[in-house]
C-alpha cells in the first residue's frame, strides 16, 4: 500500500512537471520577423546610376547641345567666340581647326582625337539621366547604333575617354572629372548593357 501511494505521488508529480513545460512553451512571446529596412537595388540599377554620373558631368554634356551652341568649362558657360553648331565654324569636322588630337597645355584649349559636337538628334543639355538614356538607345536618335555599338563608344572612343584627362583651362586650373573613376564607370557600363540595358524607373530613384 506504502509503495502505490509513492507511485501515486511520482506520477501526479510528473503530470505537473509537463504541464508546466507545456504552458511554458504555448506561451512563450512569439518574436515577428524583422522587416526589411531597405530595398536592395539590383546590380544592373546600380550599374546604370553609375554610368549616368558620368554621361551627365559637364564632361559630357557639354558637347550635346540643345540649342547648338557648345558649352565649356566647368560652369557650363556658352562657347568663347560665339561659336554655334550652324555658324559654319561650330560643324563637326570644323571643331578640330582649333581643337587638336591632345590638350594644348599652354592655350588651355582641350583636345582629343575626333573632337566634335553630338548630332542635333543626341541633344542632351537639360535632360534627366533616364531622358538621356532613352534617347541614347533610341537607334532612331543614336545614328542607328546597337546596344553594343553604344558599349563600344562609351568604354572605348577617346574622346568619351577624354573625360577623365581634361588636362588644364586657360588658367592652368585643372578641368574637373566625372565623379566615377574611368574604369569603374567602364565596369558599370559593360554590366548594365550586358544586363539587357534596361532603364530602371524613374520613381524609384531620387
Amino acid at each position: 500500500m506504502k509503495h502505490k501511494t509513492i507511485w501515486i505521488t511520482l506520477f501526479g508529480l510528473v503530470v505537473l512537471f509537463s504541464s508546466a513545460i507545456g504552458i511554458h512553451i504555448t506561451e512563450e512571446p512569439v518574436t515577428p520577423a524583422e522587416p526589411e529596412m531597405t530595398m536592395e537595388i539590383p546590380e544592373a540599377d546600380e550599374a546604370f546610376h553609375k554610368m549616368m554620373d558620368v554621361l551627365e558631368h559637364q564632361r559630357c554634356v557639354n558637347c550635346h547641345p540643345s540649342d547648338n551652341v557648345p558649352k565649356q568649362s566647368d560652369d557650363r558657360h556658352p562657347h568663347h567666340l560665339g561659336i554655334t553648331r550652324t555658324n559654319g565654324t561650330g560643324s563637326a569636322t570644323n571643331c578640330q581647326q582649333c581643337h587638336a588630337d591632345s590638350n594644348n597645355e599652354y592655350s588651355g584649349v582641350p583636345g582629343a582625337p575626333h573632337w566634335a559636337l553630338a548630332p542635333p538628334s543626341m541633344a542632351w543639355e537639360g535632360l534627366n539621366r533616364y531622358e538621356i538614356a532613352r534617347s541614347m538607345m533610341d537607334r532612331s536618335k543614336n545614328g542607328n547604333r546597337s546596344a553594343d555599338d553604344i558599349m563600344h563608344h562609351l568604354t572605348e572612343h577617346e574622346l568619351v575617354l577624354w573625360a577623365w584627362e581634361p588636362g588644364v583651362d586657360s588658367e592652368g586650373n585643372p578641368r574637373e572629372i566625372p565623379p566615377v573613376g574611368k574604369e569603374e564607370y567602364i565596369e558599370a557600363v559593360k554590366t548594365w548593357i550586358d544586363a539587357g540595358a534596361i532603364i530602371p524607373d524613374e520613381n524609384t530613384k531620387d
